[in-house]
């Protein structure tokens, strides 16, 4: 029999914008909370029914003793549904025959065995029962259902479960506890939405156990197929809010060009742009562009599979809904706020303002916006008013001055927004190798003379070469194609860029030249002047869905990692990334912006350099195979490697959580394939590497870099590198985007004006010279690109009470094997050691990059933390 099952963890539930009253069931837009006070078995009153909220929900199972005599054996079932809170889109609510059905017969169970009729050697036949309304948890407002199924003696080990709902509409099932068997409970975990009796399929749901294919127990082999092929469909129709099919296509639906013309965009995915692929929903092409697929309207979101959607389980404080209020509701009423969409910051405390005094809102906007975002949104007691006001960002409570620093700006490559990027200088001179006949001279500006003037002395530019002191961010060859194109647009302007850095004799960089680069362009020769002085893992997702059942083991050690990504990214695509969205709205590179992604995708994106080590070792711009990196192989050196910059704080750190992350792992993957051959005769495993490669990332199918799949050694590699990548590397570069971002002049998105000395006139270089100020002010984003940037960028970097952080809670089939379980708490000790390993890092004077007066520590991959915007947390999954 089946050993003990724990019950999953669960969390607090708080309402969700726009409702004032949580909902029961489904995914409605008006709703209410059903509690049900249930009195003492022994009273014959019924239930009180009443209005309510409940902050706290945990699932019970009441202990009983089975019955048994010489034929069956009683086993008891405990079914937990879930209360939800509805959802943003949907207007479904529960009406009083509804309420009634809660107290009738509202689901039918069957349980499945494990094994065959040895007589027939078919199926044996399910055990069915009814459950029936039970009372609500006396410390929670989940309900709980009972059945009592009479199971033969010879039914053998249960495998699964069928479930199939008798109501009018759906309901989320938490788990089911199975009861009276030997060796205790049977808990199976669910956690899906189960569709109302117009659906007719009965969802099955496996037990705790993972098997491999080739060890799947002989009568769930039919279930585990079948299962999976549900999940892929069959390509065809319009995917509806209620299916659960993964599948891929595309990103076509990012423009409207049915709208409006000037919103058409183009594909991204396939040979002219690459990209990876999306899931796919099915809707109508355009019919201007049939190559475009049409929008949803009345701002609807996109689909995702049911189960994928929390929106119903969810708090309001949960990033995907407040992303959704941010795009939906306060952004638009800024747009309407700010007449003049031009207008900039005339000085600099008008800035400040921003996080002193606010902005005032209209009144309308209060219950929809207070409640789902408060951190922006502040209500006023004295004039019933509200005030969208931002908080001051943590780098700029410490040092108000620090975007202004030289050694601060070259400290965020290491400590920053952005640590990927930096690379170190192997070659000289600097040379593009973009065609020379379409991008103009490929030498670059900077010179040998201006980097030893500069270094004013150290040392000679070879010896610097030689000795790794030369750094550099470039992205000249990647951005110079698209220069023309942005300048076109109104109101911007746009330069291929080139930044060197020095290492100091402290382990501290120094900016020694910042090259910018125009294309021939209008009629004018390129144009240089040196200056002295940031959608890959939605594959993963699907193919893991397509090809891997629920009871793999790999599926079950992956599926933490991919919970609530795919509906963030459906919401970006909705508002965030679309034709005059957000980013192309406020973003230097505007309705280029997309086309430039997939650029880079193009030119940049390898699966194996995902891995942190081989990052840090590679570094590599295209098309230059030369490895330009921050780290070389050295078995001797801690984690393998030698950093060229030893006070890297990204690197230090980043390669501590890899290892903590690859030894569970390694733990994990070697229980499951003790013989290395197993990885190999995995048909589900390799299936789902295969269709990862060659479907998910079709456009780069045939490189040579993609890992193969043969040995355990390989799958631990692959696995590790897509935990890390939603996991540590996620949290590195966007849980900090506020703590640097917020305060817009050290991390402006957009510049709206050209250098002042690119083809001057004589008025405009006498403005600059009498009020640089002014003309620094004129470049930056406009007031209302700004405060859309703040908004997103805060809602974007804040955790949500209930976020789930890397090694924090356990999951259920982790727990039921004792092995993997004893894995999983080595993980967690590590992970919380590593905390201490951070803190002593930032207390250590040595480490300049890390500690000084004013300066932000680097927590950025510390994996727990509190909730809101804290500029550290280790999510185990992109989850906003």
């Amino acid at each position: 029999m089946l050993k003990p099952q724990v019950n999953h963890h669960t969390q607090s539930t708080k309402t969700l914008f726009p409702l004032e009253k949580p909902f029961l069931f489904g995914n409605g837009g008006q709703s209410f909370l059903l509690q049900v006070q249930s009195r003492p078995s022994s009273s014959n009153k019924a239930p009180k029914v009443r209005v309510g909220f409940s902050s706290n929900i945990k699932a019970i199972s009441i202990p009983f003793t089975g019955g048994r005599n010489n034929t069956f054996t009683k086993v008891k079932a405990v079914v937990t549904v879930k209360r939800t809170i509805g959802s943003l889109i949907s207007d479904v609510t529960l009406t009083p025959g509804d309420i009634k059905e809660l107290f009738g017969r509202s689901l039918q169970l069957e349980l499945v065995s494990a094994e065959l009729d040895p007589k027939t050697g078919s199926e044996k036949a399910t055990v069915k029962d009814f459950a029936d309304r039970d009372n609500f948890a006396n410390d929670g407002f989940d309900i709980t259902y009972r059945a009592e199924f009479k199971v033969p003696l010879d039914f053998g080990e249960v495998g699964a479960i069928y479930v199939k709902s008798n109501q009018d509409f759906e309901f989320f099932l938490k788990d089911v506890v199975l009861e009276g068997f030997p060796n205790g409970p049977i808990n199976i975990t669910c956690e899906s939405w189960i569709q109302p009796k117009s659906v007719e399929e009965k969802r099955v749901f496996f037990t705790y156990k993972s098997f491999l294919p080739s060890k799947t127990p002989n009568g769930l082999e039919r279930l585990r197929d079948e299962e999976l092929m549900k999940l892929r469909g069959n390509g065809q129709g319009w995917r509806q809010a209620s299916d659960r099919i993964y599948d891929y296509d595309v990103y076509n639906d990012l423009g409207s060009p049915d709208s409006k013309q000037d919103l058409a965009r183009p594909v991204l995915g396939g040979k002219q742009h690459p990209y990876p692929r999306r899931c796919r929903t099915g809707r109508s092409p355009c019919k201007k562009d049939p190559k475009s697929e049409t929008r949803v309207r009345d701002n609807l979101t996109f689909y995702v599979p049911r189960d994928e959607s929390f929106s119903g389980i969810k708090t309001a404080t949960f990033g995907a809904k407040a992303l959704y209020a941010l795009l939906h509701s306060l952004i638009p009423t800024l747009t309407s706020l700010i007449v003049d969409r031009d207008r900039g910051f005339p000085y600099f405390t008008e800035i400040d303002k921003l996080f002193n005094e606010g902005v005032n809102l209209p009144k309308k906007d209060k219950k929809s916006l207070i409640n789902v975002i408060p951190r922006l949104v502040k209500g006023v007691k004295d004039t019933a008013e509200n005030i969208l006001k931002f908080e001051t960002p943590d780098a700029m409570d410490r040092d108000k001055f620090f975007w202004f620093r030289d050694e601060e700006f070259a400290r965020q490559t290491l400590a920053g927004l952005n640590p990927y990027t930096l690379q170190l200088v192997t070659e000289w001179p600097l040379e593009s190798t973009l065609d020379p006949k379409i991008y103009g001279p490929p030498e670059s500006a900077i010179t040998k003379e201006i980097i030893e003037h500069e270094i004013r002395g150290f040392m000679k530019l070879e010896e610097a070469l030689e000795q790794k002191k030369l750094f550099m961010l470039d992205y000249h060859d990647l951005l110079l194609p698209y220069v023309e194109k942005v300048r076109q647009l109104e109101d911007t302007s746009f330069y291929a860029s080139r930044t060197l850095f020095f290492l100091n004799p402290d382990g501290t960089l120094r900016p020694v030249a910042i090259e910018l680069t125009r294309p021939p362009m209008d009629g004018k020769p390129q144009w240089k002047r040196v200056l002295r002085t940031h959608c890959c893992t939605e594959p993963y997702i699907i193919a893991t869905n397509r090809q891997l059942s629920a009871m793999h083991p790999i599926y079950r050690l992956l599926n933490p990692h991919f919970r609530y990504t795919m509906e963030i990214n459906a919401l970006a695509r909705l508002a965030l990334i679309n034709a005059d969205g957000v980013i192309e709205s406020s973003f230097s590179p505007g309705k280029e912006s997309i086309e430039l992604s997939s650029f880079a995708y193009d030119k940049q994106w390898r699966f194996d350099n995902e891995a942190l080590p081989k990052d840090l070792i590679s570094r590599q711009e295209f098309p230059d195979p030369i490895q330009k990196g921050l780290a070389v192989e050295d078995p001797s050196a801690p984690h393998g490697l030698k950093l060229t910059i030893e006070d890297n704080p990204f690197a230090t750190d980043g390669l501590v959580l890899w290892d903590i992350i690859k030894q569970w792992v390694t733990d994990y993957v070697n229980h499951y394939y003790p013989d290395p051959s197993l990885v190999e005769s995995d048909k589900e495993l390799q299936a789902w590497w295969y269709e990862i490669r060659n479907v998910g990332h079709a456009d780069k199918k045939d490189e040579p870099w993609w890992p193969v799949l043969k040995t355990s050694e390989d799958l631990i590699e692959i696995v590790t590198t897509i935990v890390w990548v939603t996991s540590g590397h996620h949290a590195a570069v966007n849980f900090g985007q506020y703590t640097y971002g917020g305060y817009f002049p050290n991390r402006p998105t957009i510049t709206r004006t050209h250098m002042p000395d690119e083809d001057p006139t004589e008025e405009t270089w006498k403005f600059f010279m009498e009020k640089p100020e002014a003309v620094l002010l004129e470049a930056l984003p406009s007031q209302i690109q700004a405060t859309k940037v703040m908004a997103v960028l805060d809602t974007l970097s804040t955790h949500s009470p209930e976020e789930e952080y890397l090694g924090d809670i356990v999951e259920p089939s982790w727990k039921q094997d004792p092995v993997i379980n004893a894995a999983f708490e080595r993980f967690n000790g590590k992970l919380k050691e590593f905390e201490g390993i951070v803190d002593g890092r930032n207390a250590n004077t040595n480490l300049k990059n890390r500690n000084g007066a004013g300066m932000m520590p680097y927590e950025l991959l510390k994996p727990f933390s509190k909730p809101g915007v804290t500029g550290k947390g280790v999510p185990y999954s992109i989850s906003i």
